[in-house]
């Protein structure tokens, strides 16, 4: 038996009271005979024997309650077969407070981590010295083999420092670390706390990352998992944010498409989404959302800003305000330089007189193709290829588009099929197959068969959208291509394709499958090839990565290779900078990042030069507001193989006096108080009942001999 309340045992003393008094009432009396009470002595002596068995009782009761009153308030236990001498042990803890962003959530009482905060400091006051303690948050759950802690002011400063967190951890990913940490500790008594508002869908985010935890935790393991909401919370999200159209012009008109989702079991009305381009309010919207439901919104502004835009959709405030924001960024030339490389200088006669902007905002610089090995390529925000019948080095070509680079690829005049496989090739795209038709001849030609009007090289081409219809050039010669590792954006009537794209490493590529002059094909005449070939000029300059958004918490990989010195500056969203040497760095073109707590867009810089950028926004699974049953903990715990005991509770259970049986099993102070209780009511009425029988001998004597004096009793 382990008693939770030791000290008042000493309170057992005080049973020896009963048995002090019952002997100091005792009186030696002189005893004189008289010949006429033989008959009364004889008569009383069975009668004063009886009393003498009760009194002797009363004093056992009375001795029995005092101990039973004493043993109630020390709050015996049985020990349970698993905690057998754990009356001794120390304690391992692993206090888990869920900091997610869902944890934000205000009531009458407030937030929920705040809640869970006030509990966790609660908490403390179950261990004592000598028991070790970890606090687990977002921001520790990989710091697992920081030191335990016992010292209370300690632990409750770590407990006030926990800040709601903008990066993600599933439960699974909390109970991997506190498993680690127990199975390094010795204690025998082992638990684990969980405060969280039990958002569903944060248990695991999938099955197979389930470890087996038996060997780590074992059947001594309490776990006790707390819920700390209070409401069913209103969730409006930015779940997602795409840019509609991916040529950006300044002075043209740009449009995006979020994605909003109420996450609430209520509708939402009159909502208002606005539209922000480098923190300026541009456009808003006003929706309505049923439960549940998503919606794409569309907008549009114009482009006002060169270099580095960041565009953020934001809504009004609701309970979880950190998701009512998502940001993208796109990189937007002053002024666009491109590169031309053919051996024929012709051959991109056509392309120089669409790209010789009279407003300047386009610089063209010409290079001979021989020179594509020692060209520098990183100068440029495109390159326009014109193919030729050497064999080049494309080495430095690749490098260009490993680093996002862009280019447009097109047969040359004197261009042979070898040669532009070749050259397809080495940077890995779709090689032509065969060559089709003849230069210079007018015997046979083939038209545009199909059209992907929705591709961004087709914009602002038609003044009327529904009106989507272009004359046909005819193509005289031209090299089947089938795009298989592209998109295919206009083709033939054969089927294979004129202008195609690609996604080629970090960079992209379009494919003209006819060198872009007269002899090839009449396409040059035509009134929608300049609007075209400055299009996909200006698509290929302008940078946005299509993975444009990472989640917060996760590496970003920056590429750095530009550096004009070893420092690196990395800005963050909140404008705090943090500076990295290249030199320490194993890859010295690219810089792994990993403290993107923060969401917005991340720069990296040398000597005030943008190398990279990355836009870092809320993982959506965070916004759900719904509960998971104890069902489906308890499912996770079964198939993680967990051997302890789970206890689900919320705030209002008794958490002291269920943390206590656990670890020492079931108290019988309401055992004892009750026997105490019963025994008080014996006690009462053994004593009336004696006293009455005392009462009757004493006056049958008193009516004999007035002057005799009887034996004392014992109480």
């Amino acid at each position: 038996m382990t008693f939770l309340n030791p000290a008042v045992l000493i309170g057992l003393i005080a049973s020896a009271i009963p048995l002090v008094l019952h002997f100091l009432n005792l009186r030696k009396l002189k005893t004189i005979e008289f010949s006429t009470l033989a008959f009364l002595k004889e008569l009383q002596k069975t009668k004063i024997r009886k009393i003498k068995l009760k009194q002797w009782l009363l004093l056992l009761i009375r001795i029995a309650i005092i101990l039973f009153l004493v043993l109630a308030f020390s709050r015996p236990a049985i020990k349970n077969l698993s905690s057998a001498n754990s009356s001794a042990a120390k304690t391992s803890a692993v206090i888990i407070i869920d900091n997610t962003f869902s944890m934000s959530v205000v009531t009458s009482n407030g937030s929920y981590l705040n809640n869970a905060k006030r509990i966790a400091k609660n908490l403390l006051n179950n261990f004592h010295d000598g028991d070790d303690l970890n606090i687990l948050c977002v921001e520790t759950i990989s710091n697992i083999n920081s030191p335990a802690r016992s010292n209370l002011k300690q632990l409750v400063n770590q407990i006030d420092e926990v800040e709601i967190s903008a990066v993600r951890k599933t439960l699974n990913e909390f109970m991997i670390a506190a498993s680690q940490i127990l199975y390094q500790s010795n204690n025998f008594n082992k638990e684990i706390y969980i405060l969280t508002d039990k958002q569903k869908g944060n248990i695991f985010n999938s099955p197979g990352e389930i470890p087996n935890l038996s060997s780590a935790l074992e059947n001594n393991v309490s776990l006790y998992l707390i819920d700390v909401s209070e409401k069913e919370a209103t969730n409006l999200s930015v779940v997602d944010l795409l840019p509609a159209n991916q040529i950006f012009e300044k002075g043209k008109t740009i449009s995006f498409t979020p994605v909003i989702k109420n996450f609430s079991n209520n509708a939402i009305n009159n909502s208002v989404a606005s539209l922000f381009i480098n923190g300026k309010r541009s456009a808003q919207q006003s929706l309505n959302l049923n439960p549940g439901e998503s919606r794409e919104i569309n907008f549009e502004t114009t482009l006002v800003d060169t270099g580095l835009v960041e565009a953020s959709v934001e809504l009004e405030d609701d309970d979880i305000q950190q998701d009512n924001k998502r940001s993208i960024a796109f990189y937007v030339p002053d002024k666009i330089s491109i590169l031309l490389l053919s051996e024929n200088s012709f051959d991109l006669k056509f392309v120089k007189l669409v790209l010789d902007d009279p407003s300047k905002k386009v610089a063209i610089k010409e290079n001979s193709l021989s020179t594509i090995s020692a060209t520098d390529f990183r100068k440029y925000d495109a390159v326009i290829i014109a193919g030729g019948n050497g064999n080049y080095d494309y080495s430095r070509l690749t490098d260009y588009l490993e680093h996002g680079g862009s280019v447009v690829l097109m047969p040359g005049s004197q261009n042979t099929l070898t040669c532009y496989q070749a050259l397809c090739g080495a940077i890995n795209i779709s090689k032509p197959l065969i060559s089709a038709g003849k230069i210079n001849s007018t015997e046979f030609s083939t038209q545009f068969d199909k059209m992907d009007f929705q591709n961004p090289v087709f914009n602002n081409l038609f003044e009327n959208k529904k009106q989507q219809k272009i004359e046909s050039p005819n193509v005289f010669h031209y090299y089947k291509v089938n795009p298989d590792k592209g998109k295919n954006i206009i083709s033939l009537n054969d089927g294979s394709s004129f202008l195609s794209e690609y996604k080629v490493l970090n960079g992209k590529v379009f494919l003209f499958s006819s060198s872009l002059n007269l002899a090839w094909n009449d396409f040059p005449v035509k009134g929608f090839f300049a609007p075209l070939l400055y299009n996909i000029t200006l698509l290929s300059a302008s940078k946005i990565k299509e993975e444009n958004s990472a989640v917060t918490g996760n590496e970003i990989v920056a590429d750095i290779s530009e550096k004009k010195l070893p420092q690196i500056i990395i800005l963050n969203p909140n404008g705090v900078s943090e500076i990295i040497n290249s030199d320490s760095l194993t890859n010295k073109k690219y810089l792994s990042f990993n403290k993107t707590t923060v969401p917005g867009v991340y720069k990296f810089l040398s000597a005030g030069k943008l190398l990279d950028y990355h836009s870092v926004n809320l993982d959506a699974k965070e916004s759900v507001t719904d509960k998971y049953e104890r069902s489906e903990f308890e499912n996770y715990l079964k198939q993680s193989s967990f051997e302890g005991k789970f206890y689900s509770l919320s705030p209002s259970d008794d958490l002291k006096n269920i943390i206590y049986q656990s670890r020492f099993g079931t108290e019988l102070w309401k055992y004892f108080l009750i026997a105490a209780l019963t025994l008080a009511i014996l006690e009462s009425f053994i004593a009336r009942n004696s006293r009455k029988e005392l009462s009757s001998i004493q006056s049958a004597k008193a009516g004999q001999v007035s002057n005799i004096k009887h034996p004392a009793s014992g109480i």
